[in-house]
């Protein structure tokens, strides 16, 4: 899980953002944290964003500028990412209605989706699954 830790810049940025919603009771804008920490450009900011949510630390509630929400600060202990029964059951039938919508339809992207799910299948550590469907849609494209 190396993968899921995060560098230095994230973490200073992730302090950042965690002191700014403390002080003011929202999230910062990408041009805040840019003067704040320095950057030279607001896609910067975006990319460390982007993978501190990945990696499960912020969260954005919507498109507007101050929707950033720390989920943890503790970069040292990653978020691991699970599914609970409940969750893996909607995930399974969710792919299982895409194979049925693909096969009398045929759709790209019905094909696209299926793709995603079987993926997200992976993300969460659910091997078995995941192999069975990826063996599925293997069967298709023959």
């Amino acid at each position: 899980m190396s993968d899921m830790r995060s560098t230095k810049r994230q973490r200073e940025l992730l302090t950042f953002v965690d002191g700014f919603i403390q002080g003011y009771g929202y999230g910062p804008s990408y041009r805040e944290i840019m003067r704040a920490l320095g950057y030279k450009s607001v896609s910067t900011v975006a990319i460390h964003i982007d993978g501190l949510i990945t990696k499960g630390y912020l969260r954005k509630s919507d498109n507007s500028a101050r929707s950033l929400t720390v989920v943890t600060t503790h970069v040292d202990s990653p978020v691991r990412k699970t599914a609970t029964p409940s969750q893996e059951k909607w995930l399974i039938d969710a792919i299982t209605v895409r194979f049925d919508t693909y096969a009398q339809m045929k759709n790209e992207t019905t094909l696209d989706e299926l793709y995603v799910l079987i993926g997200a299948l992976k993300v969460l550590g659910l091997n078995d699954a995941h192999l069975s469907m990826k063996t599925r849609l293997a069967d298709l494209n023959r």
